[in-house]
């Protein structure tokens, strides 16, 4: 198939999304099933961007962490859930190399913790003692 004197032009939009636009002529069938198939794969990475940037969850309930020791990468996100109906929970890390402090979690409430460095880090809850939350970061 000859691309001679067709027009084509590309561009990816800002703000996340992916978009390719290309400008051909229209009686050409290939063409748009070509353009078809660049969208759908272009979405279908944006799509899997965006699942692979889900933070791994973990539920605070019963005066307890669920699961109490995580793994994960530098830069990865852990997301507090405070899955008690009438506790208050409120979670910290204390370390030399980072810290985080949530402040008082109301039950239902989630809270994201980002970590940038690597380590073993102790979560901890304030207000119950025993409860804690081993995370390391490779």
């Amino acid at each position: 198939m000859c691309l001679c004197g067709a027009r084509a032009f590309a561009r990816l939009s800002g703000g996340g999304n992916s978009e390719l636009s290309v400008r051909l002529p229209l009686r050409s069938a290939q063409f748009r099933a070509f353009t078809a198939a660049v969208t759908l794969t272009l979405a279908g990475g944006a799509a899997w961007t965006a699942l692979g940037a889900a933070p791994y969850q973990v539920s605070q309930k019963g005066r307890a962490f669920q699961p109490g020791e995580l793994t994960i990468r530098r830069g990865e996100t852990v997301q507090i859930v405070n899955d008690d109906a009438d506790l208050l929970h409120h979670a910290y890390v204390e370390s030399e190399r980072f810290s985080f402090d949530s402040g008082d979690q109301e039950p239902g409430s989630k809270t994201d913790v980002t970590f940038p460095v690597t380590g073993t880090f102790a979560i901890l809850c304030g207000i119950h003692p025993k409860m804690k939350l081993t995370v390391r970061v490779n």
